[in-house]
C-alpha cells in the first residue's frame, strides 16, 4: 500500500507570523491611501471575506485619524438584491446600522451604504410583471439587474465626481483556480500602471483600480484574523462564525485544527430564488441545523416553484415540460423562433403567461405572510413585495401586457385579506373585469382552450380604445397589424407547425445554393432530418428535452 505525504496549505502568516504579517497589511493600505486623493469603495456582502478587508481598513483609517492624516472619504457599499437570504440580510442590515454609530463615535472617514436595484430591476417585477422565466445558464439575466447595476452605478458616480475610484474587494486566488488565473490576468495588463502599489486594473469600469489585500489569504487565514482580531464597529465575529456553521450540511465548521483541516469557508449564502444552483444548500442546512429556523421553508417554497432543476432525470424531464406549458410560444415581441437539437425540433418558449404570472403573484404574497407570521419579531415586517414593486408589475400588466383586468389589487385583497394600499382602478365602461369575464366565456363557446382567441381580441380592443382621443393615430393601423399577426394561431401546435414549415423550406431552399461548403450543406441537411421528425412527430409534448431558455 502506497502511502501519500499530505502537504499542508500554505498560511499567509507563515513567513512573518500573524502580527507581523497584519501590521505590514496595515501600514501598506496607509501608504496606499495617503498616496493620492482618489476616494476609495469597499464591496462589503457581510461574509467572512468582506468583513476581513473592512477590518482591515478600518484599522488602517483608525491610525491614521490619530494621526491626523485621514484625508478622504471611504464609501462601504453593500447591495441588498431584495431576495437575500434573510438570515443574511439582516445581519447586513444591523452590521451597517452599528457601523454608522460606530463612525460617528470614532470619527473615522467611512460611509456606509445599502444600495438596492431600481424598481424596474428588481427580480419579481421581472419574473412576475414582465414575465421574465427563471434565470438558467442559457438565460442569466438576474446577476446584472440585482447586483451588479446598483453597485456600478454608485462606482460610476464616484468616478464621474472624482475623476478615479479604488475599489476594494475581499476575492482572494484559493478561492477557485479560475478566480486565481482571472485576478493574475489583471495584476499583469500592460495598462495597470499601479502595479507596483498593489493594485490592478478593473475589467469593466473605466478609471477604477482594485486593491485586494487578503488576495493571498487561504479561507483558515480569514477565520484566523476574525477570530483573533475584535471587530471594531462592535459586532461580534464569533456570530459569522456560528453563521456560516449553520449553513453547511453537516453542521460542523472547523477552525484551523490543523493546515489539512478545511475551515467553513465553502458556505455560500445567496438569493433565496436562485436557479443557477441544483439545490439552495445554505438555506436547506441552515433550517436543517436549527428548528427556530424552519420559518424559511415558504422561501425555499418560492424557489421550487420556477425551479426545473433535478438530479432524477424523469422528473427534471416533467418540470421542464411543466415549464413550457406555464410560457408563450412567442417570444416577448411575439416572434416565432425555432430551436434545433438532437433530440428533434421545437419553438422556443417565451415569457411567463397571463396565468403562471398571476398564480406566482399569490404565491409571494403568501409567503410574505407565512414568514411574517412564523418568523421572529425581526421580520414581522418583512415584504417580498413593497407597494412599489406591486404599482410596477401592475403597470407592466395593465399597460405593457394590455391584461385590462386589472388583476393586482384583486389578488392583493383575497390573499392579504384587507385593501389595496396602491391607487384605486379606474372604472372603464368597456375594459374591466366584469366585461373581460364575459368576453373570455363567449370565446370559450368556440373552443379557446389556449385562450388566444381571448387574448387576441382583447388586444385589439386595447389598442383601439388607447388611440380614441388622439386626433393622429397613423400608428394605429400598425398597432393593429401587429396584434393580428402576433396572435394569427388557434393554438400552439398550429404556429408550431407554421414555424417549422417556414424552417424547413428556408433551409431547404438554401441547400440549393451553389456556393456553400460542405460543412454548411451538411448542417442544413442535418435540421431539415430533425425538422421533418418532428413534424411527424406532431405532439410537441414529447420533445421535453429541448429547454432553451430565452425570451
Amino acid at each position: 500500500m502506497t502511502v501519500q505525504n499530505h502537504q499542508p496549505a500554505r498560511s499567509a502568516f507563515d513567513d512573518l507570523g500573524f502580527k507581523e504579517t497584519i501590521a505590514k497589511l496595515v501600514q501598506q493600505t496607509k501608504d496606499l491611501y495617503l498616496s493620492d486623493d482618489i476616494p476609495w469603495v469597499i464591496g462589503y456582502s457581510g461574509g467572512k471575506d468582506s468583513t476581513a478587508i473592512l477590518q482591515l481598513i478600518w484599522q488602517a483609517l483608525s491610525e491614521l485619524t490619530v494621526e491626523k492624516r485621514a484625508h478622504k472619504q471611504v464609501h462601504v457599499i453593500s447591495t441588498d438584491t431584495l431576495v437575500e437570504n434573510p438570515i443574511v440580510a439582516l445581519w447586513v442590515t444591523r452590521s451597517l446600522k452599528q457601523m454608522e454609530m460606530a463612525v460617528r463615535e470614532q470619527k473615522i472617514p467611512l460611509v456606509p451604504h445599502r444600495l438596492t436595484p431600481a424598481v424596474n430591476d428588481r427580480f419579481w417585477v421581472n419574473l412576475i410583471g414582465r414575465g421574465y422565466p427563471a434565470p438558467r445558464y442559457k438565460f442569466r439575466w438576474c446577476t446584472d439587474r440585482l447586483k451588479i447595476s446598483p453597485s456600478n452605478n454608485f462606482i460610476k458616480s464616484v468616478v464621474q465626481n472624482n475623476g478615479e475610484a479604488i475599489l476594494v474587494l475581499g476575492t482572494r486566488k484559493a478561492e477557485s483556480n479560475a478566480r486565481a488565473t482571472t485576478m493574475e490576468v489583471y495584476e499583469n495588463r500592460a495598462d495597470n500602471t499601479r502595479r507596483a502599489a498593489g493594485l490592478s486594473v478593473n475589467k469593466e469600469l473605466d478609471r477604477v483600480w482594485v486593491y485586494t489585500p487578503i488576495a493571498d489569504w487561504s479561507n483558515d487565514d480569514v477565520w484566523q484574523f476574525l477570530m483573533q482580531v475584535k471587530n471594531p464597529w462592535g459586532f461580534k465575529n464569533q456570530e459569522l462564525l456560528t453563521m456560516y456553521q449553520g449553513a453547511t450540511e453537516d453542521g460542523e465548521c472547523p477552525l484551523v485544527v490543523d493546515k489539512s483541516t478545511p475551515s467553513c469557508g465553502d458556505s455560500r449564502f445567496g438569493c433565496y430564488v436562485c436557479t443557477m444552483v441544483g439545490e439552495d444548500k445554505s438555506m436547506s442546512a441552515m433550517i436543517q441545523n436549527d428548528s427556530e429556523k424552519e420559518w424559511m421553508y415558504p422561501l425555499l417554497a418560492l424557489r421550487n416553484e420556477i425551479d426545473i432543476n433535478d438530479s432524477n432525470r424523469e422528473k427534471k424531464a416533467k418540470k421542464i415540460q411543466a415549464d413550457k406549458d406555464r410560457r408563450d410560444f412567442r417570444r416577448m415581441n411575439g416572434s416565432l423562433t425555432v430551436h434545433i437539437n438532437e433530440y428533434g425540433a421545437d419553438l422556443v418558449r417565451g415569457p411567463y403567461r397571463q396565468a403562471f404570472r398571476e398564480h406566482m403573484l399569490r404565491k409571494v404574497l403568501e409567503a410574505q405572510l407565512q414568514v411574517q407570521a412564523l418568523g421572529p419579531e425581526e421580520v414581522k415586517d418583512l415584504e417580498l413585495l413593497t407597494l412599489e414593486d406591486l404599482e410596477a408589475i401592475r403597470e407592466l400588466w395593465v399597460e405593457s401586457k394590455n391584461e385590462v383586468e386589472d388583476s393586482v389589487p384583486s389578488i392583493y385583497q383575497s390573499v392579504m385579506n384587507k385593501p389595496y394600499p396602491g391607487d384605486k382602478a379606474k372604472n372603464h365602461p368597456l375594459l374591466n373585469r366584469s366585461v373581460m369575464q364575459k368576453l373570455k366565456e363567449k370565446c370559450a363557446e368556440f373552443d379557446d382552450t389556449d385562450g388566444l382567441k381571448y387574448e387576441q381580441v382583447r388586444e385589439l380592443l386595447t389598442i383601439a380604445d388607447k388611440h380614441k382621443h388622439l386626433l393622429r393615430r397613423s400608428t394605429l393601423y400598425k398597432e393593429l397589424e401587429a396584434a393580428l399577426d402576433k396572435t394569427a394561431f388557434n393554438d400552439i401546435s398550429e404556429a408550431r407547425k407554421f414555424a417549422l414549415e417556414k424552417r424547413l423550406n428556408e433551409n431547404a431552399y438554401k441547400i440549393q445554393d451553389v456556393n456553400i461548403d460542405d460543412n454548411e450543406k451538411n448542417k442544413l441537411q442535418w435540421e431539415i432530418e430533425k425538422i421533418e421528425q418532428s413534424l411527424v412527430n406532431f405532439d410537441y409534448l414529447q420533445l421535453e428535452q429541448i429547454d432553451v431558455q430565452e425570451i
